[in-house]
């Protein structure tokens, strides 16, 4: 198995393919890696003749140093993993200074206002710390798809608009949410949930079956109503936002259209530990 822990390494492995116009896919991922990532590494190797997997705790797109402290670093067992799913999976695996190059600090970038809802708002410059990674990333390894996990959904569509306003010719693929068997969707953060915890934590995707079931009959605004007081009574979670959001602009749904797609949008705060979900409301 290859891995390369230096851009100069990895451009010079991948060039030659991409020269001879070989496909490249590309996961980028922080590791931890779970089931959730393995399932976008073999949307990849269907679909190009080359994958690679970044690993890298970006710290660029942490607004809270005691969250960047405490992510899990498991690159040992992340390789093993990959290595198992298939050994022909190229890894790259930078150091903090290889992609920064001795300056550690983000770029601004202009989303057109995506970057200013849901997490936007609460995890200030966290997309400008994701843009300056994912933007660098791109240029070193030139893949012909990239594929993200709709769990991230807002993440997906920043991604998706950076690609079309810096004219990179890279095709930006969304892939299903991966769900644990109570429907918690998968994360590197449920790691440091408690077995209790965890098995509780379902109470998140039920709230957004609930919601979509209720979208059909009420307003956005009574549906949102709903779900803040259901979770005033819940002493283990703590409700940082439950939104209903058009998918294009991800602006918040004032009032239904027929002619708009809509989706439900919740961060959730188990013992300090975050989590994220969505759900398509159509």
């Amino acid at each position: 198995m290859i891995i390369f822990d230096k851009q100069t390494e990895v451009k010079a492995y991948l060039k030659p393919f991409l020269q001879d116009k070989k496909t490249v896919g590309f996961i980028p991922t922080m590791g931890a890696l779970h089931e959730g990532h393995l399932s976008l590494m073999n949307e990849s190797l269907k679909n190009n003749d080359y994958t690679v997997v970044s690993i890298f705790v970006n710290p660029t797109q942490f607004n809270n140093p005691e969250d960047l402290k405490k992510y899990p670093r498991t690159l040992e067992s992340d390789v093993e993993k990959i290595k198992t799913l298939n050994p022909k999976i190229i890894v790259y695996a930078p150091t903090v200074d290889d992609i920064y190059e001795g300056k550690t600090v983000s770029k601004s970038f202009d989303y057109d206002g995506l970057e200013f809802q849901m997490e936007g708002k609460h995890r200030p410059g966290h997309f400008d710390g994701v843009g300056t990674v994912v933007k660098k990333l791109f240029e070193i390894v030139n893949p012909t798809n990239s594929y993200f996990g709709e769990k991230d959904f807002q993440q997906l569509a920043i991604v998706r608009k950076l690609v079309q306003k810096n004219n990179m010719s890279v095709n930006v693929v969304g892939c299903e949410i991966f769900r644990e068997a109570n429907k918690l969707a998968m994360s590197s953060r449920n790691e440091r949930l408690s077995a209790d915890e965890r098995a509780k934590a379902a109470i998140i995707y039920k709230t957004l079956a609930e919601a979509k079931k209720l979208f059909a009959t009420k307003t956005a605004n009574e549906v949102t109503k709903r779900t803040e007081k259901m979770f005033k009574n819940q002493s283990l979670f703590e409700l940082e936002y439950f939104e209903i959001a058009d998918e294009q602009t991800l602006l918040t749904c004032k009032r239904k259209s027929k002619n708009k797609k809509y989706r439900a949008f919740i961060a959730v705060f188990v013992n300090n530990i975050r989590l994220i979900d969505n759900i398509s409301l159509k």
